[in-house]
């Protein structure tokens, strides 16, 4: 396989974010990324799914931060099996699992997914609240939403309402949530090592033009949100305007805002970035984390928890 191409503009952007880091990220960017699946909880033990999936022939070994999840290798394809129809795991990214895990979320609770489809986050969601309680599942995109309701009559979902609004919108809703996921569309980046054309549909101009949607969606949320109550903000880029940028600006336009800071046993993460180019953030950002692909053996991720005063 050829190593992966960079427009100029876009590795130029890289050499800024990963300094001496560079070769090891470009390295790694042309390793292929591992299989990770979820046990989904609601209708097997983690321990039941791996012994099912060794007998079938499979390697199956355990996420060092989530013991809901594993690395698992096979000559099967994962969304071809009788375990996967049958709702037992959802195949998804291990720094993709990183959002819900983070929001924290407990059964009773009213939570909001913004940005639901196609419903990795919400299953692990309802999952991590035992059903319990509500999940506004929410989708503007008609086509995705199917998706998403696919995803969760096969996972036994049952405390999940879909939703089918602009985000924005909810920025006008007589509604309160106890906690709130905003995972933003975003240019993708930290996808490279699934999609190895990811950097061909790169452009400057999509850093410039993403942004506003993202701080409007994540703005719209913040409305919704109770007193006391977490909204975790993310996406699957390593770009300081879709990271940072749009959590400084939510800091700014809300002084009820503060950063929490993220741990997690097992992942290793790195702080926010507090400046980028010509720009300064405020100082909280550096309690952000980003997930590098090389870390973890996983995509690019970057994870902010806010709470409301």
């Amino acid at each position: 396989m050829k190593p992966i191409t960079y427009p100029t503009p876009i590795l130029e952007r890289y050499k800024l974010l990963f300094k001496e880091e560079l070769e090891i990220f470009l390295k790694n960017c042309n390793k292929p990324l591992p299989s990770y699946i979820r046990a989904n909880t609601l209708k097997i033990a983690p321990e039941q799914l791996k012994k099912r999936l060794e007998a079938k022939g499979w390697k199956v070994t355990l996420i060092p931060f989530y013991p809901d999840a594993f690395t698992v290798e096979t000559e099967d394809t994962l969304g071809n099996t009788i375990e996967h129809f049958l709702g037992y795991y959802y195949v998804q990214d291990a720094a993709s699992m990183l959002p819900p895990l983070i929001l924290n979320p407990k059964p009773g609770e009213k939570i909001l997914d913004l940005c639901a489809a196609p419903g990795s986050k919400t299953t692990e969601l309802a999952q991590l609240m035992n059903n319990e309680g509500t999940i506004v599942a929410n989708e503007a995109d008609k086509i995705r939403s199917k998706a998403l309701s696919l995803n969760i009559q096969r996972c036994g979902i049952i405390n999940t309402i879909i939703t089918k609004h602009v985000g924005q919108a909810f920025a006008k809703k007589q509604i309160e949530f106890d906690k709130i996921l905003v995972d933003a569309p975003c240019s993708a980046e930290g996808t490279v090592r699934n999609d190895w054309k990811v950097p061909q549909y790169l452009s400057l101009k999509t850093f410039e033009t993403l942004p506003k949607l993202q701080y409007e969606l994540a703005s719209a949320a913040l409305t919704c949100l109770k007193k006391g109550g977490v909204l975790v903000y993310s996406t699957c880029t390593f770009a300081p305007e879709e990271n940072e940028a749009v959590v400084h600006r939510l800091l700014e336009n809300n002084q009820d805002l503060s950063i929490e800071r993220i741990g997690l046993p097992g992942l290793k993460t790195r702080q926010g970035i507090t400046n980028w180019k010509e720009r300064q953030f405020n100082p909280q950002v550096k309690d952000c984390i980003r997930i590098v692909p090389y870390d973890n053996d996983t995509e690019g991720f970057f994870v902010a928890k806010l709470r409301k005063a």
